[in-house]
């Protein structure tokens, strides 16, 4: 039997999703908790992995369970698992999956938002899920720029470094929005996958271009470079929400 967990965290005393060797990973404390209600489950499976201090509002899991062992109904088990977590980790929602789903390979497409207060002081309430930026921003630049990460591209100039190669760094963009309530800007990033650190990477980016320090055009020649060096800051962590993952 497998089950698809939707899950809900606060990164902000996290070393990310992924169980680690040094630090704690917030996949440790599921587990942990799902080790108490299914004593013989198997691992999570995540549709993703986010950094240390990155949120996530729609984190996908699978997990098999052996035959016979849910004795309860599939909307009670997030009841069961929420008792046993702290509580910047909630299980949202569990549901019965058909047996070929894969929480990872199912996955069609990803959702981030990215959260930016622009306001001289910085509301206290977001000070651990928005990045606080005060130098004016030219919005019309920002959002000129963003048009042209839409579509099929080369990230590589967006995207953390590895200490390992990975097949490709080709990634499509269907979505690269700015809302602005207010004193708060949310960017809204969607596409069919994600490279290490490249929202974050395009994020910057889009801020600095509206402080006048990137050309909007700019963006163009940044993603031919296929190089780290050419493109602008990365973000910092607390501000990125893994909001929503498209199956």
């Amino acid at each position: 039997m497998k089950l698809k967990l939707t899950i809900a965290y606060d990164g902000a005393q996290y070393a990310g999703w992924q169980v680690q060797k040094t630090g704690l990973g917030v996949q440790q404390r599921v587990e942990e908790a799902v080790a108490r209600i299914f004593p013989r489950a198997g691992r999570l499976h995540s549709s993703s992995r986010t950094d240390t201090g990155v949120h996530a509002l729609g984190m996908v899991a699978h997990l098999e369970l052996p035959a016979g062992q849910l004795k309860m109904p599939a909307a009670k088990v997030a009841l069961a698992l929420n008792a046993h977590l702290p509580r910047d980790i909630r299980v949202m929602a569990v549901s019965r999956c058909r047996p070929d789903f894969d929480a990872r390979f199912s996955a069609r497409g990803k959702q981030y938002r990215y959260f930016v207060w622009t306001g001289h002081a910085m509301n206290p309430l977001l000070r651990h899920a928005a990045w606080h930026v005060t130098r004016p921003l030219d919005l019309p630049a920002m959002r000129a720029a963003a048009r042209l990460f839409l579509g099929r591209h080369d990230f590589k100039s967006l995207a953390g470094t590895r200490p390992y190669e990975i097949g490709s760094t080709v990634r499509t963009l269907t979505r690269c929005d700015i809302k602005r309530n207010g004193p708060l800007l949310t960017f809204i990033i969607e596409g069919d996958g994600f490279l290490y650190k490249m929202c974050r990477g395009i994020v910057g980016t889009l801020v600095q271009a509206g402080q006048g320090k990137i050309a909007p055009a700019a963006v163009s020649r940044i993603l031919d470079k296929k190089d780290r060096r050419a493109g602008g800051m990365t973000a910092p962590a607390h501000g990125l929400v893994l909001w929503k993952v498209y199956y």
